[in-house]
């Protein structure tokens, strides 16, 4: 049941790596300041315009891009798949010690 929740999550749009942050960042224009936002991780994982290279940022653009808001509703995605697996986690470990303990007693 679990595991079936978690795909149906999965399929329901793209699931945020480990460790990551949609950040606001501020540029300067010739003309005015303007905001754009971007993905960071902790880990190189995206692609970059050289091959063989990685990134740990990936440019997303302006706030209520198409970009943006799929990298904002990926964040709580991966809070409930994380969830979700911390717990058949802990289904499985109580599991196995009630087992061993059931194994034990015979």
């Amino acid at each position: 049941m679990l595991q079936l929740m978690i795909q149906q999550i999965k399929a329901g749009g793209e699931i945020a790596p480990p460790c990551y942050c949609v950040s606001c960042c501020q540029a300067r224009g010739k003309l005015r300041v303007y905001y754009y936002y971007k993905l960071h991780t902790s880990q190189l994982i995206f692609p970059t315009t050289q091959p063989d290279k990685l990134s740990k940022y990936k440019h997303l653009g302006e706030a209520r891009s198409p970009a943006h808001i799929d990298a904002v509703l990926s964040l709580p995605r991966r809070t409930q798949v994380d969830y979700l697996q911390s717990c058949i986690d802990s289904l499985r470990e109580y599991w196995a010690d009630l087992y061993n303990s059931l194994k034990q007693k015979k």
